[in-house]
């Protein structure tokens, strides 16, 4: 079946592969939304890259697990159909459909500010190839609510597949990017295969019992470099007991990192590799 597809501005027609239910769908843009959004406010930091000392109560419940779903890694909800350590951004990607990665979402309608995460949808259209689409009658889609923090699942898990945006201290431009690319299948910068060169971990200085936050993944890196203007890095103070580092930049010790407020050109160059968009 054809289906019309309106990106960009402009319409045009899309075979769908039948990995997609047989229905109409239509990709956010700016364009048809442009009503609904307001000025991003870009001096704002969301909590989960403050010093947990700082803001301790706040942040850890922002950040960390609850009765709602455990959580490892900081913010990734372990998968119940996979190991421990979840996929390393190689078997859970979200299927591709001609030269687009078409993904439903349905965003709860409890959000007073859902236009911040439009936004965040939006901004992957403009630079890859992955186009997030209404969800109508689709098996699998990411559900936007506001739960107990900001958290995702890492890579597609089939069905419904939450994505937590609380209301109070998660509705950030980067936050919205930073846990959607969880949901494509990529992990936090800190924790990639060959961090050891790049960062030094601090565990004497990490709050007891989170150190597996801290954990090396054996990811798959694409080619590209380590980035401390990641989007999925943590801040030298991520889960710090004293205010003092728990990580340093090898490099250069006094080097200030993970406060992006969006994607950086190695986060979008990671995401067009794993999925094969066209440069």
């Amino acid at each position: 079946m054809i289906n019309s597809i309106n990106s960009g501005g402009t319409l045009y027609t899309q075979a769908l592969s039948n990995t997609h239910p047989k229905v109409w769908i239509q990709v956010f843009t700016d364009t048809q939304y442009i009503g609904l959004l307001s000025p991003l406010n870009t001096s704002c930091i969301n909590l989960f890259y403050e010093n947990a000392l700082v803001h301790k109560n706040k942040c850890l419940s922002l950040f960390c697990g609850s009765a709602e779903t455990p959580l490892i890694y900081g913010d990734i909800a372990p998968s119940k159909s996979r190991n421990a350590v979840p996929c390393t951004a190689t078997g859970c990607k979200w299927p591709k459909s001609g030269d687009y990665v078409y993904i439903p979402v349905y965003i709860s309608s409890s959000y007073t500010e859902r236009n911040i995460i439009i936004r965040g949808l939006v901004s992957f259209h403009s630079s890859t190839c992955i186009r997030f689409v209404w969800r109508t009658s689709h098996v699998d889609y990411l559900y936007f609510y506001s739960g107990t923090g900001c958290w995702s699942y890492l890579g597609r898990q089939g069905g419904l597949q939450a994505v937590s945006l609380r209301n109070n201290g998660c509705l950030y431009h980067s936050t919205v990017q930073h846990e959607v690319s969880h949901a494509l299948g990529f992990h936090h910068e800190q924790v990639r295969s060959d961090r050891d060169s790049y960062v030094q971990v601090l565990p004497q200085n990490i709050i007891p019992g989170y150190e597996h936050n801290f954990e090396k993944i054996q990811t798959n890196n694409l080619g590209t470099p380590y980035d401390f203007n990641s989007v999925m890095h943590y801040t030298k103070y991520a889960f710090s007991k004293n205010g003092q580092p728990t990580l340093l930049s090898k490099a250069n010790p006094s080097l200030d990192f993970g406060r992006a407020t969006s994607m950086s050109a190695n986060d979008i160059a990671r995401i067009n590799k794993l999925y094969g968009c066209s440069e």
